[in-house]
C-alpha cells in the first residue's frame, strides 16, 4: 500500500537532485561543467557564484530553462587558460555545485587579520558591518582608525566605490577577547561613530552603518545589493563618465520579444573576471528569472544575452523599467573595474594595520577606489586600487614615497586601466556578433550537451 508514496518520493527527489557532469572530451581547450535539475529560483545564480569562486574563468556558456527543468553548460579554464586536469579540483567543482562541500573556518591568530578568506563561510564569531556612504578622499583612512581606536580587530573586508559612493563589508571581532561584539550599547556606540565618520560635512545623500550576521549571503553579491540600494546608479560624475567611456566601451540593450514573451539583455564589454557573476547577480537582486542565454568572448570582448521574465512570468512592461535595467547593469559592470594602480601588501599582521597603511596612502595624496582585506596564516594580504585624488593614475613621487613607508619588501604594484582582460579562445559564433542569438541554435546545442544529437555546430 505504501509502494505509491515510496515511488512518488523517489521521483521526486530524483527530480530536484542537482546533476553535475564534468567533460574534458567534448572541447580541446576547455572543461565542459554541465548542471541540469528541476528548475529552481537563483539556480543559475548559484552555479556561476561556485565557479567564480573557484577562481575559474567561464570563456562560454549556454543557458536552458524550459518548463521545470533547467540546464547550464559552462566551459571553464583556469587561471592560466588551461583546461582542468586536477582531480581534487574536479571532485571540489562537483561537490560545490552538487550542495556537498562542508564549510571548513579557519582558526586565528591575534592579529587584526587573522581569518583565512572566506564567503560566508568560517565568519561566524565576528561582528559584521556594512557601510554605504558618499565616498571622499582619506574616507577608508577615517573608518579604519576609529575601529582601531574602538579596540576593533579587522578580520576582513571588502570595499568598493563607484559613481561617488562607497559601500563596504567589514567583519571584526573584540582585540582583547577575540569575541564577536554582542554588547548591544557597545554596538550603537559603533555604529554611531562610523556614521559620523561616513557623514562627514557634505553628505546630502545620508550615510548607513548596519550591524548584520556574518552568516550572510555571499559578500560581493551583498556588496551589489549595498550599491543598488544607494542608488549608485543613478548619478554619474565627470570623472567616472570619462573613465567608464574611454576603458571599457561598455554597451547594454533591452529589447522586447514580444511573441515569446521574452525580454532581451544584450550586454557587450570588455572582458574581465567575476563579469557574468556580476550581471546575472543583478538580474536576479532585481527579480528577473533568466530563461535562456549564451554568453562568448572575441578576443578580450565579451559578449552576453540573457532571456529573460519577471517571477510572474511577464517581459519588462515600460520604457522607465527598460531604462533602470540598463542603467543597473552598467554600474554592477563598472563597479568592479577601477581605474589606478594596484598595490598588493603582504606583511606580518597586527592591530591598526590598515589604520596605518590608509593613513599612508591619504598623506601622500591617493584615493581608495577598491580594497580587498584577509590573512592567511598571520600573513595580512591586503589589496587596494587607488587613484589621486582627481581619479587619475597616482605620480610616481607619490608612490614612491608609499613604497619607502611601507618598505619594499611588503609591497607590489601595477597599472590598472580598467578591468584585465582574460585572453581566452574566441567564440566562433560570437565574432563580429551585433545582434541577437538564434534561441534554436541554443536549444540544438542544448540537446548536443544532453547526447540527443550528435552534432552543435
Amino acid at each position: 500500500m505504501e509502494l505509491p508514496d515510496e515511488y512518488q518520493k523517489l521521483v521526486n527527489r530524483m527530480m530536484n537532485t542537482l546533476r553535475v557532469v564534468i567533460d574534458n572530451a567534448v572541447c580541446a581547450t576547455s572543461t565542459v561543467v554541465r548542471v541540469n535539475s528541476a528548475r529552481k529560483r537563483g539556480m543559475l545564480l548559484e552555479a556561476v557564484q561556485v565557479l567564480t569562486d573557484l577562481d575559474l574563468t567561464i570563456q562560454k556558456g549556454y543557458i536552458s530553462s524550459d518548463g521545470r527543468w533547467f540546464m547550464d553548460v559552462f566551459h571553464v579554464v583556469d587561471g592560466r587558460g588551461r583546461k582542468l586536469l586536477d582531480p581534487a579540483l574536479l571532485s571540489r567543482i562537483e561537490c560545490s555545485l552538487s550542495g556537498e562541500a562542508s564549510s571548513s573556518s579557519s582558526a586565528g591568530d591575534d592579529g587584526e587579520n587573522n581569518h583565512d578568506k572566506s564567503d560566508g563561510c568560517g565568519l561566524a564569531g565576528l561582528t559584521a558591518l556594512e557601510l554605504t556612504g558618499t565616498d571622499r578622499p582619506g574616507l577608508l583612512s577615517e573608518v579604519f582608525a576609529v575601529l582601531r581606536d574602538l579596540e576593533c580587530n579587522v578580520v576582513e573586508a571588502k570595499v568598493w566605490t563607484h559613481n561617488g559612493r562607497i559601500a563596504s563589508l567589514i567583519f571584526v571581532k573584540d582585540h582583547h577577547s577575540g569575541s564577536p561584539i554582542a554588547d548591544a550599547h557597545r554596538v550603537d556606540g559603533i555604529e554611531a561613530r562610523l556614521r559620523n565618520v561616513l557623514r562627514g560635512d557634505h553628505d546630502v545623500r545620508g550615510a548607513k552603518t548596519t550591524v548584520a550576521s556574518p552568516m550572510m549571503t555571499h559578500s560581493d553579491r551583498r556588496l551589489h545589493q549595498l550599491m543598488f540600494a544607494d542608488r549608485d546608479y543613478g548619478r554619474v560624475s565627470s570623472n567616472e563618465a570619462s573613465l567608464s567611456s574611454s576603458s571599457s566601451k561598455l554597451s547594454v540593450s533591452v529589447q522586447n520579444w514580444t511573441e515569446r514573451g521574452y525580454s532581451v539583455v544584450n550586454v557587450q564589454c570588455r572582458d574581465r573576471p567575476k563579469l557574468l557573476f556580476d550581471v546575472v547577480c543583478t538580474l536576479t537582486d532585481m527579480g528577473y528569472v533568466v530563461f535562456h542565454g549564451t554568453i562568448g568572448t572575441d578576443a578580450d570582448r565579451a559578449y552576453q544575452e540573457f532571456y529573460i521574465r519577471h517571477m510572474d512570468g511577464g517581459p519588462i512592461s515600460s520604457e522607465a523599467e527598460r531604462q533602470r535595467v540598463i542603467q543597473c547593469l552598467q554600474a554592477a559592470i563598472e563597479r568592479r573595474a577601477s581605474e589606478g594602480m594596484r598595490l598588493e601588501i603582504s606583511m606580518p599582521d597586527r592591530r591598526g594595520l590598515l589604520a596605518d597603511v590608509t593613513r599612508t596612502f591619504r598623506e601622500n595624496g591617493l584615493s581608495v577606489t577598491r580594497a580587498e582585506i584577509t590573512t592567511k596564516a598571520g600573513e595580512a594580504k591586503n589589496e587596494f586600487c587607488v587613484t589621486d585624488t582627481n581619479g587619475q593614475l597616482p605620480d610616481r613621487r607619490a608612490i614612491n614615497a608609499v613604497i619607502e613607508r611601507i618598505g619594499k619588501d611588503h609591497i607590489k604594484f601595477n597599472e590598472q586601466r580598467g578591468p584585465r582582460p582574460c585572453q581566452e579562445r574566441p567564440l566562433p559564433e560570437a565574432a563580429g556578433v551585433v545582434g541577437v542569438f538564434s534561441l534554436g541554435n541554443l536549444v540544438m546545442r542544448n540537446l548536443y550537451y544532453l547526447g540527443l544529437i550528435r552534432s552543435c555546430s
